[in-house]
């Protein structure tokens, strides 16, 4: 007897849990249980004598991070554990709504679910967030857009003292020397004086190791001499520099972290992927080839190499109705990170595998598609090889056209003789339509009155 378990996911309340068989009769609806291993026990016995555990599918939409040890008891215990994708189930809870007093997507409409779309549920083999190097590549891209803040946030305070502090430090502030520098205060210009010129090369050179000297020091003491003579004593620079320390403090701290998170992806990819095939692939590096280990994981639980496409949302979509229909854009179905990696590896592999660069050329130049939609195209192709390697156990082989193997160098010249977009077309390819209004900074004070006022003068 094949019986389907639907799950509606609560965070904090009690989930509540409905048992339907192959036909879609509903054995019992409504049970409420929480996540511990009691309910959980009491649960499972509800089921009915005689199901063994690999006729039992569950059926959950995940819930921010709550499915997670639900679907690891449930698989632990043999059943099949099916996601529904957040997409789908919106769909679902809109039709649903139209019938119901509800907009609820309950236990009895996932327990059904398999009867209505079973083409479109995959089993959940993975742990999700549980996994930790899945976890980590989603931290280390946080943490690297939370540093571009800072820095960016730094660059900004510095404008406030002059342009000259800014060519100081060689426009480099994501280096340790200057972030060192300020975060020590001395982005007050009358404390720079007080340090006096023997002392800033002693502290250049002793946290640069030597790479920074007399010279950056005598920028860095000019600078701070142009900032009291354009201010005088109109600005607080003790003020401005302890602000400009807490982000250069921030910027650090968030340094040290992404060091010590980098040593452990790097542990967590050599223990999983101990031949390197993810990184033989051309445009792949340790960065990129972590994300797209992690946030792909093992690409043998894919049927097909087409359900791993689709699973990255790099596929197009497809608007079809009666015997017309079209494609458009990515379905953007699918992890948003996985697909960012594989997108700046695309960009990457075009210029060193010569099929990769035959497909970018013709999709540049015959088809007169964008440069954006040709780099989709090609990191769509991208990971269907990796896969293959990964599933295979051999590492990726630049080839040419032909299938003769190539070496790096001799790919590298197949690719400039043969498929070299001309600067004028890709000029026309790449260039992106921007607004007046969208480059109007967002923080800058309005050149003119409001609406509501400016509509009141023309009433008067």
């Amino acid at each position: 007897m094949i019986v389907r378990i639907g799950v509606d996911i609560a965070v904090r309340a009690s989930h509540q849990a409905s048992l339907a068989d192959e036909r879609g009769e509903l054995q019992w609806s409504g049970y409420r249980f929480r996540t511990s291993p009691a309910d959980l026990e009491q649960l499972w016995s509800r089921l009915p004598r005689g199901v063994a555990a690999d006729d039992v599918t569950v059926v959950m939409e995940p819930t921010r991070n709550a499915w997670v040890p639900l679907a690891a008891w449930f698989r632990r215990r043999g059943a099949h554990v099916v996601l529904v994708p957040a997409e789908r189930s919106a769909d679902l809870r809109a039709y649903y709504a139209k019938h119901t007093k509800s907009d609820r997507l309950d236990s009895v409409l996932l327990a059904r679910l398999p009867l209505l779309h079973p083409e479109g549920l995959y089993s959940e083999r993975g742990l999700g967030p549980g996994d930790p190097l899945r976890r980590a590549t989603k931290m280390h891209s946080t943490l690297v857009k939370r540093r571009t803040t800072s820095i960016a946030r730094l660059d900004a305070l510095l404008e406030i003292l002059g342009p000259d502090w800014h060519a100081a430090f060689s426009g480099d502030l994501s280096n340790l020397t200057p972030l060192r520098f300020l975060a020590a205060g001395y982005a007050d210009p009358i404390a720079v004086r007080r340090l006096g010129r023997a002392r800033l090369v002693r502290f250049l050179g002793r946290h640069s190791r030597g790479a920074w000297g007399e010279a950056v020091a005598d920028t860095i003491l000019a600078a701070a001499a142009a900032s009291r003579e354009l201010w005088s004593e109109d600005l607080e620079f003790t003020d401005l520099a302890e602000d400009i320390a807490v982000e250069a403090r921030l910027a650090l701290r968030i340094t040290e972290e992404l060091k010590e998170l980098d040593d452990r992806i790097d542990a967590l990819v050599r223990e999983r992927d101990p031949r390197g095939i993810i990184t033989s692939a051309p445009g792949v590096g340790p960065v990129n080839g972590a994300v797209i280990l992690g946030r792909l994981g093992d690409p043998g639980r894919f049927r097909s190499l087409a359900a791993v496409r689709s699973f990255s949302g790099l596929v197009p979509s497809l608007d079809s109705s009666g015997i017309s229909g079209h494609h458009g854009g990515p379905t953007k179905h699918g992890d948003a990170l996985l697909r960012e990696a594989l997108f700046i590896s695309a960009d990457q592999a075009r210029r060193q595998d010569p099929t990769l660069a035959a497909k970018y050329h013709r999709l540049m130049v015959v088809s007169g598609k964008h440069h954006n939609t040709a780099i989709c195209h090609i990191a769509a192709t991208l990971l269907t090889r990796i896969a293959a390697c990964w599933n295979a156990g051999a590492p990726y082989e630049l080839r040419d056209l032909d299938g003769t193997p190539v070496t790096t160098e001799d790919a590298r010249a197949i690719i400039r003789a043969r498929y070299t977009v001309p600067d004028s077309l890709r000029r026309t390819r790449t260039t992106t339509r921007t607004s007046r209004r969208s480059k109007e900074s967002q923080r800058a004070p309005s050149t003119g009155p409001s609406q509501p006022n400016a509509t009141q003068h023309t009433a008067a």
